[in-house]
């Protein structure tokens, strides 16, 4: 199963981000979504999407219109993959960043990984069991370096995760518009248990 993991769209995917979720069978976000419009982008390219609420998604940050869907949006998630179990929450609870690893292994001591946003900080922390993931932030704010995301490979074999980071956008393309084809970088970090 090939599984796309995002975070921290703030109300724009990225559209580099949004082409390779096509390959996907599972797209995961892990909160701060900003908007109904990002996950309806996510189900047009994939089988299935699961996401979390992030601290930033409330009420007031979106269209009145979508409040139906953000009530629907739980606070974590655990998902049963090959292989294991994905816990998902966007983190904000979680404590200072310094024990923030500690703190979600500690919570979530039953999955293979757990998977979180709210840093915008890219993070395969793979030290310890479970494996903590932060794919840093999809969108156009504060991406410490261009949009990023993880693909996760999960076989009842063994998982292997990928990270991507893009290159920045100069600007955030009017209603979504299309992003330059090649300007993305590919950072591979493969591992298996």
């Amino acid at each position: 199963m090939r599984v796309i993991i995002l975070a921290d769209t703030h109300g724009f995917l990225d559209p580099r981000v949004a082409a390779l979720a096509s390959s996907c069978d599972l797209a995961v976000h892990a909160g701060d979504i900003g908007g109904a419009s990002v996950l309806e982008e996510l189900r047009r390219r994939t089988k299935r999407v699961v996401a979390v609420r992030g601290n930033n998604d409330v009420a007031a940050k979106w269209a009145a219109t979508e409040s139906g869907l953000l009530r629907k949006l739980p606070a974590e998630a655990t998902l049963a993959l090959p292989g294991g179990k994905l816990a998902v929450t966007h983190g904000h609870t979680a404590g200072a960043a310094s024990q923030r690893h500690e703190r979600l292994r500690a919570r979530y001591r039953g999955a293979r990984a757990v998977v979180y946003g709210h840093s915008h900080r890219l993070v395969c922390d793979r030290k310890d069991d479970p494996w903590v993931f932060n794919p840093g932030a999809a969108g156009f704010a504060r991406t410490f370096g261009g949009p990023s995301c993880l693909l996760l490979t999960a076989r009842k074999s063994g998982w292997q995760v990928q990270a991507i980071r893009f290159t920045p956008l100069d600007r955030k393309p009017a209603g979504g518009g299309r992003a330059p084809a090649k300007t993305y970088l590919r950072r591979p970090a493969p591992f298996a248990p």
